[in-house]
């Protein structure tokens, strides 16, 4: 197994300059390993998906959930794991702050924070006591005694709120407060992601898997892209699949869903310690 410390310097040098990578979000230990099995490089929680596997929607999900999943997530692959790790749990800079130590006790090494309240009526927090809270992120990601990816993100798009220039000024923020890593869900043309890439000088993440994004992994790359996460996506396939399957049991009365299906002995074996 690999050390915790050779897992953060791993992920680290996959955020070098120039280099492009997906990371997949599985959402329990059984898709962990499925997607280590694949030979991804690293992985990344998803809070979404998490929270589907539960039956509960994303914001329902506690620290004190979220937790042992990490932690359950961290002991199945060997492989570097970042955690969505929502809004810090909390509204404060310091509720920020103890979410990183808290989460990286799991064995995770690294994670996002983003800005945004789960307030309809004002989804965004203070860019002034937003980028207090990633400053505070950052600082307890450097008390850990090993290298903790910070990821900066700006909920705009996510939230309805679509305003590039806000967008930008708030990754511009996080930077300088010390994330290692900007993100903005949400975008999702050629033209924003390359004048988000062009305005920060930190590694910026991608997510794709929303329908209606033609571009590729090869394309990212070119607009300057480092990291490709997939989100919810792979956890809302596997659901989609098993809705598509039942129904065809239940309204047609037919089995052909099993012709796709992974064999138990592909599982099995792909389960198996070592």
């Amino acid at each position: 197994m690999k050390t915790r410390l050779d897992k953060a310097q791993a992920f680290a040098d996959l955020h070098r300059r120039g280099n492009c990578f997906v990371i997949p979000n599985p959402w329990d230990a059984g898709s962990a390993k499925l997607l280590q099995h694949l030979g991804v490089p690293a992985l990344a929680g998803t809070s979404a998906g998490f929270a589907f596997s539960q039956g509960k929607t994303d914001p329902t999900i506690t620290v004190r959930a979220m937790l042992p999943h990490l932690a359950e997530l961290a002991a199945a692959t060997d492989l570097p794991l970042s955690a969505d790790l929502q809004s810090g749990f909390g509204a404060s800079a310091d509720d920020a702050a103890r979410t990183i130590v808290e989460a990286a006790a799991t064995g995770i090494v690294g994670g996002s924070i983003e800005d945004a309240t789960d307030d309809p009526h004002d989804p965004l927090y203070d860019i002034g006591l937003a980028t207090d809270r990633i400053r505070a992120a950052a600082e307890a990601a450097r008390s850990l005694g090993f290298k903790f990816v910070l990821t900066g993100r700006a909920e705009n798009f996510r939230v309805g709120r679509p305003d590039l220039g806000d967008t930008i000024r708030r990754l511009q923020a996080y930077q300088e407060a010390g994330a290692d890593v900007l993100f903005a869900p949400g975008l999702r043309t050629a033209e924003d992601i390359a004048q988000v890439v062009r305005s920060v000088d930190r590694p910026v993440n991608i997510m794709m898997g929303m329908p209606g994004m033609p571009l590729t992994v090869p394309e990212l790359a070119r607009l300057g892209v480092t990291r490709v996460s997939l989100g919810a996506s792979l956890a809302r396939a596997a659901y989609g699949a098993l809705m598509r399957a039942a129904r065809e049991v239940l309204e047609q009365g037919t089995f052909a869903y099993a012709d796709d299906a992974l064999d138990a002995a592909t599982l099995n074996r792909i389960f198996t310690p070592a």
